[in-house]
């Protein structure tokens, strides 16, 4: 055998034997990787979980939630939609999760002279007595869930001693504008009126009204 014939018979299985540690060292990296983002995630998923046990502990003066009246009322409006939380009113970040608040859920709203019924949240089911209820507007963000301009419903109502938003969104968004006309409009401190909507006008409960 030739000295290029030999030279090329040691470099196959040295070369074989490099690929080989290259795919094992890869594997590994992978592996680590993996272990990695998991571990990452769940440390995330925890720290989560420990913010809202946390805040839920700082609301916990919040009061129970109205029980939905036993008498079958007709009602005025009805919507079918989604829950998409409730904050502290004017401030959509401040979310409110104490008495199941913070769970977004399908839900149907329907208005009656008591006030709202709100059926299928995380919270139960529970009444806005119409006293409390303060009004309504059209938004497009809470509770860290940004939607396109005037696309959810933001109900603010008064519960115990703090002044409550809480956001929906309907089956069929055009049906927002007469939940405002029947609430009549109310806008907290710090929030801007829509460039477009319905005119800002105080309701009968409204604290604008009042005045």
């Amino acid at each position: 055998m030739n000295a290029p014939h030999a030279l090329t018979a040691l470099a196959a299985p040295l070369a074989e034997e490099t690929r080989r540690s290259q795919e094992v060292t890869d594997w590994g990296e992978r592996i680590a990787w993996l272990v990695g983002i998991a571990l990452f995630v769940a440390l995330v998923y925890w720290l989560m979980r420990e913010g809202w046990k946390w805040r839920a502990t700082l609301q916990g003066d919040l009061p129970e939630l109205p029980p939905v009246p036993e008498d079958d009322a007709t009602p005025r409006l009805t919507l079918t939609g989604r829950y998409h939380g409730s904050t502290t009113a004017g401030q959509w970040l401040d979310r409110i999760v104490a008495r199941g608040l913070g769970a977004r859920s399908r839900v149907r709203l329907d208005l009656t002279d008591a006030g709202v019924t709100v059926t299928g949240t995380g919270a139960g089911d529970f009444l806005i007595p119409a006293a409390r209820l303060r009004g309504a507007r059209l938004d497009k963000g809470i509770a860290g869930k940004v939607l396109t301009e005037g696309g959810l419903l933001v109900l603010t109502w008064e519960h115990g001693d703090r002044l409550l938003d809480s956001g929906f969104r309907s089956d069929t968004a055009a049906g927002h504008a007469a939940w405002v006309e029947a609430l009549g409009t109310y806008l907290p401190e710090g929030v801007a009126a829509p460039a477009s909507g319905p005119p800002t006008t105080p309701g009968p409960h409204s604290e604008e009204g009042a005045r």
